[in-house]
């Protein structure tokens, strides 16, 4: 296998990353839609739609990058309850915060327009997490340097 091949398996591995935690935030969106106070529904419907639209471009890029796109899962375990609109907040910062550390790994693997994709996504996502936060961190995307990040709580599919 030669290095360029390993390359764009790597690249394919992490866009398929990248599209599955597309997949976890439109889902986690449709929670926290539904929990949030009235106030930010329009910025939960905002970022609902942006994360719609990047899986369907991942769809794309999987198949691309000559690979078959991952299906959604059917449901996702969530990282907490969430019964009040303050606990969709975080949910709602969660989200992004695990996004933004997808689309970082996406950067490191990727080159050219994927790349500077991948950096936009990344960017967005930390702006949402900072708006939902109601501030920003040091490094996004890098969940060990976030505080009140719980990196080693991932959201996982739900069997």
């Amino acid at each position: 296998m030669s290095v360029q091949d390993t390359s764009k398996d790597e690249e394919l591995k992490a866009v398929q990353a990248a599209l599955a935690a597309e997949h976890a935030a439109v889902y986690g969106y449709g929670v926290v839609g539904g929990r949030v106070g009235e106030e930010r529904r329009d910025e939960a419907r905002t970022a609902y739609d942006a994360h719609r639209a990047r899986r369907d471009e991942l769809q794309r890029a999987v198949r691309d990058l000559g690979g078959e796109p991952q299906p959604a899962d059917p449901a996702y375990a969530l990282p907490f309850p969430v019964p009040d609109s303050a606990s969709a907040v975080r949910l709602a910062t969660e989200i992004e915060e695990r996004v933004a550390g997808v689309y970082s790994d996406l950067v490191r693997a990727s080159s050219g327009t994927r790349r500077g994709t991948a950096a936009l996504a990344l960017r967005e996502a930390a702006v949402r997490a900072a708006r939902w936060r109601g501030g920003s961190v040091a490094f996004p995307g890098l969940a060990e340097r976030s505080a009140g990040s719980d990196a080693s709580a991932p959201a996982t599919p739900q069997a």
